[in-house]
């Protein structure tokens, strides 16, 4: 592919240097000449006007520039005698080429008269020069644009008169046609040399990558590490056959007296811009060398903040408005805000900061954080909330909605939860501040957070005995702590049957799916050994007998009578009941 970018770049190169060469000999060629006038001195003597007659002038709303040979003169912006400026330079542009044609090209001289200066080569006069034809309140005078206007009009009638030169012109085509073949070798000789250095570029490339042994070939192959070089080296190549044919170009121009112009301009061009970037680079040192500075004192002061605020999370220091679970995001808003503060001081110093486009591209910057921000600050307000009144804590097991999981990331626009189903689920901060949040972890750590689990059984059981059977399954099932004690609740006595709540604390709550799978298999173990049926009953018709235990079987194994007290009306509950 970037074989194939090359061969179209120098194809279209090379189209354009045959293009330009052609135009370049057609435009070279004399302009059609005049047709023969009258020889002056032949009969005809040229005109002159009497030095001490005013000349009738008045400015004129659309001036003209008088343009002779591809080459500027003056501009020409009073009506005289009735003659637009358009009009003047016409007939100035008629009668040079007349006298080009004659070959009487100088001397070029002024001849004043009262209110101006008449314009004359040799014997004849061209155009007149009034004092409304400058422009008086940008500083010019009407001396100054005559000599001015001489010294032009000379260089364009040596011109003129040298594009007429057989011996020059053959020269001049001589020359452009040398520089073009010159420069379609150079442009052939890269592209030819092209692929070659670009494939030992490449391959030094990959030998230091295998001396380094750092990363596998095939991976940086797979990267487009190695396309990128070799688009990049086309790119260079590319801008070297550009800057030839640019130098080309000038040169050819101005090797013919007609493209001169063309030729001297393209030229000042080149070296205005280089003169221009390097007196750039030059003033914009002492701009960069203070945005180094300033940017230097912010990393040596975000590093600083950096090193407190982390004594402040190890405990080594004890900050009075910072607590160590809020040291991290702080120590990462004021960096924020101090890389913030060295760019608002910087921003006068960068190079370009002055100019039109940099301040419109800073105001396009400026709306876009502006209207695209609004969702943006919620979140990051949001987080703020979060992390400054500490709701959560990395590592912790909570409930957010009906998302239950750890904690696994708290950014500045979402937090991040790891389910036990290893599932990982991003929550905006502006939701997670909406919805209800329940930390089992915190409380976990100190006093233990009760977590249920509920079976139904019939009323013809014993609650003594479902009590007993939920505790001897919690006290076998690994995973649960021992403090606080596990407990049975009676949560509900529905119609059918009565709802028992099992209490239990999880040492850890990042396990509760197999705890508890191991804790229900423990319950139905037990309640099968012991015949007491989970099923719940419903309402089908009357039973034979009433649903109700017997005095006798009150205290069925594994309930014991010692295990159960006695309140002051004589009613037995077991311990747990209490709660």
């Amino acid at each position: 592919m970037t074989d194939r970018y090359s061969r179209r770049a120098a194809r279209a190169l090379l189209a354009v240097w045959l293009i330009v060469g052609c135009g370049t000999l057609v435009f070279a060629q004399t302009p059609p000449a005049a047709p023969q006038p009258p020889v002056i001195g032949q009969g005809q003597p040229a005109p002159r006007l009497p030095l001490t007659v005013a000349v009738t002038a008045e400015a004129s709303a659309q001036p003209d520039t008088l343009v002779y040979f591809n080459r500027p003169i003056v501009t020409l912006k009073a009506t005289v005698l009735g003659r637009q400026p358009h009009e003047r330079t016409e007939a100035a542009v008629k009668a040079l080429d007349e006298l080009v044609v004659s070959r009487l090209t100088g001397p070029v001289e002024l001849s004043p008269f009262e209110g101006g200066f008449l314009v004359r080569v040799g014997p004849r006069t061209v155009f007149g020069l009034t004092s409304l034809d400058i422009d008086q309140l940008s500083g010019e005078t009407l001396e100054g644009v005559g000599a001015q206007t001489v010294t032009r009009l000379r260089q364009a009638l040596d011109a003129a008169e040298e594009a007429r030169a057989p011996a020059a012109l053959l020269r001049a085509v001589a020359a452009a046609i040398a520089a073009v073949v010159l420069t379609i070798g150079l442009i052939w000789t890269l592209v030819r040399s092209h692929r070659r250095i670009v494939d030992k570029l490449v391959q030094a490339s990959e030998r230091t990558i295998e001396r380094s042994k750092i990363a596998n070939l095939d991976v940086l192959r797979a990267s487009r590490l190695i396309e990128f070089q070799r688009r990049l080296a086309t790119t260079l190549f590319i801008a070297v056959g550009l800057i030839v044919s640019y130098v080309s170009v000038t040169f050819v121009l101005r090797q013919f007296p007609y493209t001169q112009p063309w030729g001297e301009s393209m030229k000042g061009f080149l070296l205005l811009t280089v003169e221009r970037l390097f007196a750039s680079m030059l003033n914009a040192i002492p701009g960069l060398f203070t945005v180094g500075l300033i940017a230097l004192l912010a990393r040596m002061f975000a590093r600083l903040l950096r090193a407190w605020f982390d004594a402040v999370e190890r405990g080594r220091i004890k900050a009075r408005l910072i607590h160590p679970d809020t040291a991290q995001p702080t120590r990462r808003l004021l960096t924020a805000l101090v890389w913030l503060f060295a760019v608002v001081m910087a921003y006068p110093y960068l190079p370009g900061s002055e100019s039109e486009a940099f301040k419109g591209m800073s105001v396009f910057l400026g709306l876009m954080v502006t209207f695209g921000s609004t969702g943006l600050v919620n979140q990051i307000m949001g987080g703020f909330m979060i992390t400054y009144s500490r709701a959560l804590r990395l590592g912790d097991f909570v409930r957010i909605g009906d998302v239950d999981g750890t904690v696994i990331h708290l950014g500045v626009l979402s937090t991040k939860i790891k389910t036990v189903f290893s599932e990982e689920i991003t929550i905006p901060n502006a939701v997670v501040v909406g919805q209800t949040i329940t930390d089992y972890t915190r409380m976990g750590e100190t006093e233990g957070v009760l977590t249920p689990t509920s079976v139904t059984i019939g009323y013809d059981a014993p609650w003594r005995q479902v009590h007993a059977l939920l505790l001897q399954a919690a006290e076998r099932t690994p995973g649960l702590r021992r403090e606080p004690k596990p407990m049975v609740v009676q949560t509900s006595l529905d119609d059918f049957y009565v709802k028992y709540t099992l209490l239990v604390s999880l040492e850890r709550q990042e396990t509760r799916l197999r705890t508890f799978d191991a804790l229900n298999a423990n319950i139905q173990d037990q309640f099968n050994e012991y015949g007491v049926q989970i099923m719940s009953p419903n309402y089908v018709l009357d039973p034979a007998a009433p649903k109700v235990v017997g005095k006798k079987d009150w205290f069925a194994a594994p309930a014991r009578p010692d295990s159960v007290s006695t309140d002051r009306r004589g009613a037995a509950h077991p311990p747990t009941a209490a709660v």
